[in-house]
């Protein structure tokens, strides 16, 4: 386990990606340093799961470019949103409760690839 901390200002590293990893349960699902970064540093395997599972849904696997948005409260409870790069949203999960250290993260998700907006 890492003792670096997740911040915003760690993401900006991050403007491309030369490794990609692959998920371990849906396979044609690609993910980037910078959120494998996010994985490791903010404890969130889990948020790398919930984007990789989503993509069997219709409405999501529909959408080349998808934007996933996830919102943390105040009260630890977050919302998880996925919208097709504009304001349409295609899938939304509410999640119960979550320590990740941001109030807010977002992702992109392309050509079966994730990744952060600054390795677009």
């Amino acid at each position: 386990m890492t003792t670096e901390t997740l911040t915003k200002s760690s993401l900006s590293q991050f403007t491309g990606s030369d490794v990609w990893y692959r998920h371990s349960l849906v396979r044609d699902v690609l993910y980037t340093q910078g959120v494998q970064y996010v994985a490791e540093t903010g404890g969130a395997y889990w948020l790398i799961d919930e984007i990789a599972f989503a993509q069997v849904q219709t409405a999501v696997k529909a959408e080349e470019f998808q934007h996933w948005i996830l919102t943390v409260n105040p009260d630890q409870t977050a919302q998880l949103r996925c919208t097709a790069g504009n304001e349409n949203t295609v899938f939304m999960k509410e999640i119960d409760y979550t320590d990740f250290p941001l109030d807010k993260i977002s992702f992109y998700f392309t050509n079966t690839v994730l990744l952060l907006p600054s390795e677009y």
